[in-house]
């Protein structure tokens, strides 16, 4: 158990490197089965659910090796297709390993993920696309058994919804899978387009990410080595700026790629921040005085990301007026707003809307964060607090964050993590 020690009223000034995507690494990393050779990922940030995978991957047999942000992975020794529970459930993106053991061994057995508790994230979609490409899945006690009795074969994968996962799934196995699989409505985020460019590299046939429809075609080759960077963090970058715009000051972002969050940018700006971008640097210039942004409605992208959602949230905490809040994504994902309530934010919210009415002050308090992006938002909202906030962490906030404390120190925060 962390505790975060913030004395808020003090203006960020400086410059910060955005890190590696979480969300980018945690399925290429689980693509590195998928052939027996060796994989070198660098700009790999140092995160809980980095190490967390690292420890699937030696448990199925890879070897593994960590030097600061680059990671080596040689998975031409695979020893087992299944990971058992103490694993599955330190993070929810485990349920990425289903596609590619079941691609590479031709079976996999895992327990059901866990992860933040943000409401019911059913892995559905996920099994209904293995089951399209050709596998046998068997569901008992919260485990689950996958096979393959004849071979997997290349299908029209129609996803209901654009589920990131199930899409990331669909395309590790599909390498694999004979012919051409077509998958329809697929999540159009830019990690999709990041895996796609390094399945490519395995010498695999992956054409559309970042459109609606992906095209895979079955086979890869034997590569012995494959390098591949990994892309900057959209929703760390956020984080940042989001930061700069409650606290007020200058924060500039390098190694970043503004496409990418480029909703998120035009909800900071119309709060009266000054955005600047040059093409890998983001600027943001706040002087504290901020004005509530429009209406902040999530959807899968290119709408608004919902894990950037409680950063703008608590952005907005003494905007002048009122905002709201519309999310489409998690049922749960407002849980973090009854800490935030206890610094003396005025939130109303029902279902799956909130209506944030602007304060002259927040005071700090102590509160306890509920989730990963949610405890991003509560130390957002402790910066431009009055006073001292205790914020007692179980291990969410470095789930996604590299060196948060040391960043924001950096840049002029007057923070403090214990242990």
């Amino acid at each position: 158990m962390s505790v975060w020690h913030i004395s808020g009223g003090r203006p960020l000034r400086g410059r910060v490197a955005v890190q590696g995507a979480k969300n980018a690494v945690l399925p290429i990393m689980a693509a590195s089965v998928l052939f027996p050779g060796v994989t070198r990922l660098t700009n790999v940030p140092e995160l809980r659910d980095v190490d967390a995978t690292v420890r699937i991957l030696r448990r199925i047999g890879c070897a593994v090796e960590r030097s600061g942000h680059e990671v080596t992975i040689d998975s031409r020794y695979i020893t087992g297709a299944e990971i058992p529970h103490e694993l599955m459930r330190e993070l929810r993106s485990s349920v990425i390993f289903l596609g590619a053991l079941l691609a590479r061994c031709g079976a996999a057995r895992l327990s059901m993920p866990g992860g933040c508790e943000l409401g019911p994230r059913p892995i559905d979609l996920h099994l209904g696309a293995l089951r399209a490409l050709g596998a046998r899945i068997d569901e008992s006690g919260g485990d689950i058994s996958c096979s393959v009795p004849d071979r997997l074969r290349g299908a029209a994968i129609a996803l209901p919804i654009p589920s990131v996962g199930a899409t990331e799934n669909a395309m590790l196995c599909a390498c694999r899978a004979e012919g051409e699989t077509v998958i329809m409505n697929a999540a159009r985020e830019p990690e999709i387009a990041e895996l796609q460019g390094f399945l490519n590299q395995l010498g695999a046939g992956v054409s559309g990410a970042g459109g609606p429809t992906v095209r895979v075609r079955g086979g890869i080759g034997s590569p012995q080595l494959v390098r591949h960077r990994i892309m900057p963090d959209r929703i760390v970058s956020a984080t940042y700026l989001a930061a700069c715009a409650a606290a007020g000051g200058d924060v500039e972002l390098t190694g970043a790629e503004p496409e990418h969050f480029s909703t998120v940018l035009r909800s900071l700006s119309e709060t009266g921040c000054d955005i600047i971008t040059e093409g890998a640097s983001v600027r943001c210039v706040s002087r504290g005085n901020l004005r509530a942004p429009g209406p902040v409605i999530t959807g899968p992208y290119p709408g608004f990301p919902t894990d950037a959602m409680p950063l703008m949230l608590s952005a907005s905490l003494k905007a002048r007026g009122s905002s709201v809040f519309v999310e489409n994504v998690f049922q749960n994902r407002f849980r973090f707003t009854e800490e935030l309530r206890r610094l003396g934010a005025k939130i109303h919210s029902e279902g799956r809307v909130a209506v944030v009415t602007g304060v002259d002050e927040l005071y700090g308090a102590p509160v306890s964060a509920t989730d990963l992006r949610g405890g991003a938002a509560l130390i957002i909202a402790a910066l431009s607090a009055e006073g001292k906030t205790d914020i007692l962490d179980a291990g969410h906030v470095g789930r996604g964050y590299e060196r948060f404390d040391e960043n924001l120190a950096a840049l002029g925060a007057d923070i403090a993590k214990e242990g």
